[in-house]
Parts: C-alpha cells; sequence; structure tokens
C-alpha cells in the first residue's frame, strides 16, 4: 500500500509512505539496492485492539503511512494510522531514522486508512483536512502550532461528508498590491446543500480556502476559521447534458503569480455502474471573483442567494491594508457582526466554472484517478500541456493539449494485476513518473520515443518529446542540435518522404496463404495505433468488404475472406490509414486451390502443430486405456467379494423352518393380516394396501386390521402350522398376553395392532419360538370375535 509519495528533486531522493514502511529511494533508478528503509509497524497490542475494535486485520490493522513532508532543513514530519490509533513522529533526513518519542495524531491523521485525506506543512504549520476520529464530522484543522483553529458545526455545519482530494498552497501575498495574505484551497466533495439539477445526484464537489495567518475570532468563533469559504465546481459535457459531480482528484500548475496559476480535475458520476471520467481546467482568478461575489443563506430550511446588506469588512475575506487601515491587524479584531455572519454564510451562491465552459477531455469506460501535468516546449517553439493520467486498473495515459483538443499519445499498463494507481508524481529534472499502487511502485519515463518505428509513426503520436532525425526517432531533450529533427504536432501531411519508403523492411510482416477452395480465411492485421483503421487491397485494388455479396469482411481484427474462389488469389496488402496517409503494415500472398486433391502445403510451424496434437493423442489415449484397465480390476474384485458375502448368508440360513407351505420359506420379514380386506365378496369400500416386505423396513413385523365385519358363514383360514416350541410358562395376563410377548401390543375396539422389531437371524432371541407359538394361540381364539363396525381411523 505505497500511498504516500514525497519527491525531492535537490536531494535526488523519492520519499514512499507504504504499510508500515517508509523508504528513501534513488530517483534515478529506484530499484537500486542503496535505497534506505525505516520499519514502522503497530505493536501487537494496538493491533489486537484494533481487531477487538471489529477492524480488519488483513488491511486496517496496521501502520499506513498518510502524511509525509519536509518539516525543516534537517527532519521530516509523518503521520501514521498505527492500527487505530494515530501516531506521527520526526525523521532525521541525514540519517532516514525516527526521531525517539511519537506525537498524538489523532487530531492530524485519520483513524482509517481508507478516509480521504489530505494535508500541509506551511512555515511549520500543520493544515490538515479529513474525517478524524470515528464518530466525527469532517473538519478541516490546523494542528499545530497554537492555537488549533478547526471549521464549525453549528448552528451552521460548514462541511457534510466531506471526503478530501488535495490542498495547495497560494503565496498570494507575494507582489500584492493590498497586502494580501497566502491562502491555502481544499479540493473535495460533499454532500448536496443547495437544489440541484439533477435530483438522483446528491453529491457535489467544492473547493474551500482558509487564510494562512487566520488566528480565530475573539468572541464569536472562537478557535475556528474566520476566513473559511467554499463554493461549488462544475464540470458538465454540454451536447450530453451530463453532469460529472464526483471530484477523484486535482493538480495545481502554479503559474508566475497566484492569479496565473490553473489547476486540473478529474471528475467522475456518482453512479458506481457507468465509468467515464472528464478532466476540467479551472483558473484560480476564476476561483477568486466567485469568492468576492455573493453568499448563500439558509431560508425555510432552504440555501438560497442572500440579497440583504452585507457587513464591513467583507465576511470571510483575510486581513489586507484595507483592514490594517481600520486597526484591524488580526482576525481577532474583526467585529461580531461580521463574525456572526461568516458563521452563518460559508457557501458562495456562483459556481466556478472550467476555462471553456466544458471539459478538456471526456473518455467513456475509463475511471481515471490521479492526475499530475507538465508543460513541454517543441520545436515550433510553442509550450504543450501533457496530461499523465492514472486509472482504476492500473493503467497510464498519455494526452496532449493541441489547441484546446486533447489527443491520447500513449496508454501503458503499469501492473501486472489490475489495481487503482494511489499516487503520481513528476520529475521534471529526470524526465520520470513515479507511480505507485497497493502492490508497487514503478518508474518510467516521460516520453519512450524509441517505440516509434518509422517517421509516419513518429509525427503521428504528435508527441513534444519526439521527433524524427531521418533514421530513428529521438527526444528532443538529448539533442543539441535540433535544425534536422522533424517534429509536426499540427501539419500531419508534410515532414515524411513515401510511407513505403520510411517503413522499415523489417516493421512489414510478409505471410503466405494456402487454402481450398470453399474455406474462410482470416488475415490478420495488428495496427500499432489505435487512432488508426484498416485499409486492404487486392493485387493493387482496393476492397470493400461491406456489401453482403462482396465476399469479404473487414474488421477490426483483419479481412476475412468467405468462402474462398479461385480469383480471390493474389496479394493482399493491409494499410495503416491516419490522418489520410496510409502506411503498409501486413503483406499476405493467397493461393485458393480448387483440386480437392491437391494438398495444402502446411507450414513448419503447422507441422510442429501437427505433431504436437498427435502426441497430445496418443497421451490422450493411453491414459484413458490404463483407466480402463484400473477399473476393470477393481470391478472384478468387487463381484468376487459381493459372491463371496452371499454364500455365507446363505449357509447361515439354511436350520431354518418352513412357515406354511413349502413354497414359503421362513426368512427375516413376514406379514400377519388378522382379517382380509376383502369381506363378503365386495370390494367396493375402502381396501387397506398392505406393502410387501420389501417396501417395509428390515426387521418389521405388521399387523393389518380388516374394515368389514365377519359373515357367519365366511371363517378366517386356520394359521399354519407352527414347529413344536418349548414348554412355556403357564400364566395369562387379563388382555389375553403372555409374559413373553412385548409390552407395545394395545387394545382398542376389540383389535389388537403391534409394531414388532425382530431381532437378526445371528442375534435371534431365545424366546423366538415360545413368541410364535403364542401369537398363534391369539389368533385362533381370536378367530370368531365381532369386530367393530366402525374401527378407530387413527389406529389405521
Amino acid at each position: 500500500n505505497y500511498s504516500t509519495l514525497l519527491l525531492e528533486e535537490g536531494s535526488g531522493l523519492l520519499y514512499v509512505g507504504g504499510r508500515g514502511v517508509l523508504y528513501a529511494l534513488n530517483t534515478t533508478n529506484i530499484s537500486t539496492a542503496a535505497g534506505l528503509r525505516i520499519d514502522w509497524d503497530a505493536s501487537p497490542e494496538q493491533k489486537k485492539l484494533c481487531l477487538n475494535k471489529g477492524r480488519d486485520n488483513q488491511t486496517e490493522c496496521y501502520n499506513h503511512i498518510r502524511f509525509l513532508q519536509r518539516y525543516n532543513e534537517s527532519h521530516l514530519y509523518t503521520c501514521g494510522t498505527n492500527a487505530f490509533r494515530p501516531l506521527c513522529a520526526y525523521i532525521d533526513a541525514e540519517r532516514f531514522s525516527l526521531v525517539s518519542g511519537f506525537e498524538e495524531g489523532r487530531d492530524r491523521c485519520p483513524y482509517d486508512p481508507a478516509k480521504g485525506y489530505t494535508g500541509l506543512l506551511v512555515d511549520g504549520e500543520m493544515f490538515t483536512a479529513t474525517q478524524y476520529e470515528f464518530r466525527s464530522s469532517p473538519d478541516v484543522r490546523r494542528n499545530f502550532p497554537f492555537p488549533t483553529l478547526r471549521t464549525e458545526e453549528a448552528p451552521t455545519q460548514w462541511l457534510l461528508e466531506a471526503d478530501f482530494v488535495g490542498s495547495v498552497l497560494l503565496k498570494e501575498s507575494i507582489n500584492s498590491s493590498i497586502g494580501d495574505d497566502d491562502k491555502i484551497y481544499f479540493f473535495f466533495t460533499e454532500r448536496s446543500q443547495e437544489q440541484v439539477v439533477y435530483p438522483s445526484q446528491t453529491k457535489v464537489s467544492r473547493i474551500a480556502r482558509v487564510c494562512k495567518n487566520d488566528w480565530g475570532g475573539q468572541r464569536t468563533l472562537q478557535k475556528k476559521w474566520t476566513s473559511f469559504l467554499k463554493a461549488r465546481m462544475m464540470c458538465s459535457v454540454p451536447e450530453y447534458e451530463l453532469h460529472l459531480n464526483i471530484l477523484r482528484s486535482v493538480f495545481v500548475l502554479q503559474g508566475r503569480d497566484a492569479r496565473n496559476s490553473i489547476f486540473y480535475g478529474i471528475f467522475g458520476l456518482e453512479w458506481k455502474n457507468i465509468k467515464a471520467s472528464a478532466i476540467c481546467q479551472y483558473a484560480f482568478s476564476d476561483v477568486q471573483k466567485v469568492f468576492d461575489g455573493p453568499y448563500m443563506e439558509v431560508q425555510d430550511s432552504k440555501w438560497r442567494e442572500y440579497t440583504g446588506r452585507v457587513p464591513e469588512p467583507r465576511p470571510g475575506s483575510c486581513i489586507t491594508d484595507v483592514h490594517r487601515s481600520q486597526n484591524i491587524n488580526t482576525s481577532r479584531d474583526l467585529p461580531d457582526n461580521v463574525l456572526t455572519f461568516a458563521r452563518r454564510h460559508p457557501l458562495m451562491a456562483r459556481q466556478v466554472h472550467p476555462i471553456g465552459l466544458r471539459p478538456l477531455m471526456f473518455k467513456r469506460s475509463v475511471n481515471y484517478v490521479k492526475i499530475a501535468v507538465h508543460q513541454e516546449p517543441a520545436l515550433d517553439g510553442i509550450l504543450y500541456t501533457v496530461l499523465f493520467l492514472g486509472t482504476d486498473d492500473g493503467w497510464l495515459h498519455r494526452a496532449v493539449d493541441i489547441r484546446g483538443e486533447m489527443h491520447i499519445m500513449e496508454e501503458l499498463q503499469l501492473f501486472e494485476k489490475a489495481q487503482p494507481v494511489q499516487a503520481l508524481v513528476i520529475s521534471s529534472a529526470l524526465r520520470s513518473i513515479y507511480v505507485s499502487s497497493s502492490s508497487g511502485l514503478v518508474q518510467v519515463p516521460m516520453a519512450a520515443c524509441q517505440r516509434y518505428a518509422s517517421c509516419y509513426d513518429c509525427v503521428f503520436a504528435r508527441d513534444p518529446f519526439c521527433g524524427w532525425d531521418g533514421k530513428a526517432c529521438v527526444e528532443l531533450a538529448s539533442r543539441a542540435q535540433r535544425l534536422l529533427l522533424k517534429q509536426l504536432l499540427r501539419d500531419f501531411t508534410a515532414g515524411c518522404c513515401s510511407p513505403i519508403r520510411q517503413v522499415p523492411v523489417q516493421t512489414i510482416t510478409h505471410r503466405k496463404r494456402s487454402v481450398m477452395a470453399g474455406d474462410d480465411v482470416l488475415l490478420q492485421c495488428e495496427l500499432r495505433s489505435n487512432l488508426a483503421s484498416p485499409r486492404w487491397t487486392l493485387n493493387g485494388r482496393e476492397l470493400m468488404g461491406y456489401g453482403l455479396n462482396s465476399g469479404y469482411r473487414i474488421g477490426t481484427d483483419g479481412l476475412l475472406i468467405i468462402g474462398a474462389r479461385a480469383q480471390q488469389s493474389g496479394t493482399y496488402r493491409c494499410f495503416a490509414v491516419e490522418n489520410s496517409v496510409s502506411v503498409l503494415v501486413f503483406l499476405y500472398s493467397v493461393r485458393v486451390h480448387t483440386d480437392p486433391f491437391f494438398p495444402v502445403e502446411p507450414t513448419a510451424s503447422k507441422f510442429q502443430t501437427y505433431r504436437h496434437m498427435e502426441a497430445v493423442y496418443i497421451s490422450l489415449v493411453a491414459v484413458l486405456g490404463g483407466l480402463c484397465l484400473v477399473l476393470t480390476v477393481v470391478l472384478l474384485y468387487m463381484s468376487f467379494c459381493t459372491r463371496l458375502a452371499a454364500r455365507g448368508r446363505k449357509s447361515s440360513q439354511q436350520g431354518l423352518q418352513v412357515l406354511g407351505a413349502s413354497e414359503r420359506k421362513r426368512s427375516s420379514h413376514f406379514e400377519l393380516k388378522t382379517i382380509s380386506s376383502h369381506c363378503n365378496g365386495r370390494q367396493d369400500r375402502r381396501s387397506i394396501s398392505v406393502p410387501t416386505f420389501g417396501a417395509m423396513g428390515d426387521g418389521f413385523l405388521q399387523m393389518v386390521p380388516g374394515e368389514c365385519q365377519l359373515s357367519p358363514a365366511k371363517t378366517p383360514p386356520p394359521a399354519p402350522p407352527l414347529p413344536m416350541p418349548p414348554p412355556l410358562p403357564n400364566m395369562d395376563y387379563a388382555n389375553g398376553l403372555s409374559a413373553t410377548l412385548p409390552s407395545v401390543l394395545r387394545k382398542m375396539n376389540g383389535n389388537s395392532y403391534v409394531l414388532l422389531r425382530q431381532a437378526d437371524s445371528e442375534g435371534m432371541s431365545p424366546l423366538y419360538h415360545s413368541f410364535t407359538e403364542e401369537l398363534n394361540r391369539i389368533l385362533e381364539k381370536r378367530k370368531h370375535t365381532q369386530l367393530s363396525l366402525q374401527p378407530d381411523e387413527s389406529s389405521i
């Protein structure tokens, strides 16, 4: 999590703050082993307390470095989250080590490593803006020296769920004709207070300012800012009526003075499911006009423009010569009516619009998250503005402003895995860009002119860093003599000779293809430039691959020949067309054979592919054959074991007696019916379905009652003869059951029902035969028993 970068070009060092560590790296090559390191992680006890608070011990319960800046000539000052108990410390810059003793950081650094945060050290004074504590509101503070200042929360809350992205100091006191004070500007997104054009958007982008020498009020606004003002920033695409309201990053390009300074902002949409980014450019002179304009006021619970009288001196302004002439030398000398007005009117009525009233650049399907700006002089003497834009998936885009139109020169993937760019700084002296993310830090050059292989590649890139010297594309800064260099950022039709002559032979790909008639063939054509379009010719004749019957289809990946015919044989050329100039990049020699028995000569690579596939198929067959053999052996073994087990069970049951007729053998499953379900020849009444032995659970015996009255003429069949049991004790119970019967038998309406679980044949009880004889005796006794006409249905 390399989220904090501090570049000091004078000392040649790049200071990096990560998760529990700080680095001092060589700006010439950050990969050198001579880099210094400080390990500063949270203690195990603090990590445990963080975990007990319900925080994530994989991401949050560490010491994330959030602040790292120069304090004086000998020391740096740094702050970290320290597992949700922020701490700050001084660093000895010469030895690059922590000075003993830490300072409480709860008012200087956020607890949460994911909270928006910005901070500045100005002449020994620390200015920060974030949400500091768990339940606190976002705040802009001066942390030291005394007195500390913060924003107001009541009766008018100055900030609503603000998410800060940046801050800057503008030294407006230099060459000021009115003795103005330096100002610090903060950039953030917050929940909207006033009415917005789009009801679905709940947030707005803001710019706020405070005066550097603000000391708060004497009685009103004690330890609070007396110069805090904020205004809304607009960044809209007029033709789409699209307003981008989320500010993601800012970069301030300071001019000769504060009024000539401009800043760039990256704006996105509040809706997470839509990817779009806009870069808007603003002038601080326009910002100053807005802060000098009318105020907003809460009227009937709504923010409206204030039209009443404004007290003097103007609320929210810094102390100037006008104030000093009235004996107001500091903010503590301001009248109470001025401070009361400033407390209730922090919001300006007018909005800050971008230069040209439209975005400098609008890009769909991309989320830009970080920006850095550099101005580079070209051969024509014009100073061109170059934007370096980091994306949320780890890419770096380089774009140049040419006559108010943005042209993306390069899109470079920085990290192997997609991850947001967290910080981005530029070294103009070393012509390098340093980009950090959650997994690493990379150093890339501002320009890579050697990537352009031809004159037209070099020119069409419109890169102000590069020029063509007749043989190669070189960087302008590396050449003292520039008379022979060619660099055409505006006129692209001159400067290069014949496109064919200027393209090196090794950059033109030549391939041969032999195909059978009727086959579909794809001729690929990869274009190096995203702004170029392909143009195809066959034997010098241009192909139009859009007709239904043309036999061709031209796409971004190449030319598709549909149902190849003999007349489609020949030489195909693919040109990259950009700015009305065609450059040859691919050449194909295609032969279409109509003889079905004509062997198509594959290339060497195809032979290798066929042999490789043949080896793969043979290996697969061998593996499958081995698996079949193993499976066969396993099945045979299981079958053998099953037969042995069956024979063992058969031999153990040979001693059992036959129950009833000779064809009915005794088993562990049998069924007894007290009365047949079909009585008196009537089958129209509801019959009772008795499950077969297989449908019942193992070892169960079930007695099922009848539903009809017995006819005197028909008697139930006699019970089958049973083997002679051993003698039983001569004792009967009141219900006619012997002591050998289980106690689960119950009697209902003269019918007895029983559900018995038998023992396994191996562990059969010795009273088995006694129970069988007793049961048959009971059945014989009940042959002539009159059944209930309405049996209890609950017993069925």
